[in-house]
């Protein structure tokens, strides 16, 4: 990257700074702590899928079917709590991450080994899921009492004030920043995402690195499905419906793109953090909720012009510092 060239990361948190001061102008109500809590925990949840999805974009696939993973662990696990009440919210945490991690592999399998496009096989799981959730649930809501308390006390909970599921998200987002900066499986994913023929010629292994990214992917979804329903106390068939595309967004927003092989994790949490802001924000303004997300996908589309056209320019990487050496990942 050329010395001159200006930071994306940095542009994007000088663009989220300069909205919440436009927002505190207007609407000064938007700085209390019940709304602040409010926006570290919306983008505690959408980081920790967009964690996921950057993995996947990275190598030029995408996963639709990360919110109906959510819905669907949040739901099962809320269902056991039931029955097996004396369960610590440490057995919640593994068994939500498991269960979205072979929902995960599922889709790997679907991509890598069957063959099917990534848009579509996890359009198909997404569907797959969301009816199971009908079945698991007969299409009844499962309410904050008959949640036991174990189950909802870390995801409700609070350290020093802050929600559980920020401090959370920072975890997984360390997690991925050195998986994807300081391991050979990180440069892996980069170096298929940037030339998939280039990189099996190589000695890349395609199937170990698509089974792994959609793993993540559902991991990371799967999690989120424990926390969703433990926070908000409740679990139903449309939980989280139609997050794909804040998911997608806020990816587009950090850089990330859609073409493969290119995207960081700050650039990711950072879009998670411009999603959440301006979804919170847009309230306050009085947009009318029909126009919020149109508001939203105006962004969106911004922001995917901007990509194209860095990405048409030579020299532009968005890659972990270890591979920014000539532009090419080695």
């Amino acid at each position: 990257m050329k010395a001159m060239t200006p930071n994306r990361e940095a542009v994007l948190s000088l663009i989220i700074v300069a909205i919440v001061v436009i927002v505190i102008v207007r609407a000064p109500e938007f700085l209390i702590a019940s709304n602040i809590s409010n926006i570290l925990s919306g983008w505690g949840f959408l980081a920790i899928l967009v964690m996921g999805q950057l993995c996947v974009l990275v190598t030029r696939g995408i996963d639709l079917s990360q919110a109906s993973v959510l819905a669907f662990t949040g739901m099962f696990l809320a269902l056991l709590s039931q029955s097996m009440p004396g369960l610590p919210a440490a057995a919640f945490l593994v068994l939500a991450t498991l269960m979205g991690l072979c929902l995960g592999l599922v889709n790997g399998a679907l991509v890598s080994i069957v063959g099917i496009p990534p848009i579509i096989a996890t359009l198909g799981t997404m569907t797959i899921i969301r009816g199971l959730i009908f079945v698991l649930s007969d299409g009844a809501w499962i309410s904050s009492h008959e949640m036991s308390d174990a189950f909802k006390a870390f995801p409700a909970g609070a350290f020093i004030g802050v929600p559980q599921v920020f401090w959370v998200a920072l975890v997984v987002i360390a997690v991925f920043w050195v998986l994807l900066n300081y391991r050979r499986i990180g440069r892996d994913i980069y170096a298929f995402g940037s030339n998939p023929h280039a990189a099996r010629n190589a000695g890349v292994p395609r199937i170990r690195i698509e089974l792994l990214v959609y793993a993540l992917s559902g991991a990371a979804a799967g999690l989120c499905g424990y926390l969703w329903a433990g926070r908000f106390a409740i679990a139903y068939t449309q939980a989280a419906e139609g997050r794909e595309f804040a998911i997608i967004a806020a990816c587009v927003i950090g850089g990330i793109s859609i073409t493969g092989g290119r995207g960081s994790v700050l650039g990711a949490a950072l879009g998670a953090l411009f999603i959440a802001i301006v979804e919170s924000a847009l309230p306050y303004l009085r947009i009318s909720p029909f126009l919020q997300t149109a508001v939203i996908g105006a962004v969106i589309l911004f922001a995917v012009a901007a990509n194209a056209r860095s990405e048409r320019r030579p020299g532009r990487q968005i890659l972990p510092r270890h591979k920014q050496t000539t532009g090419e990942v080695k």
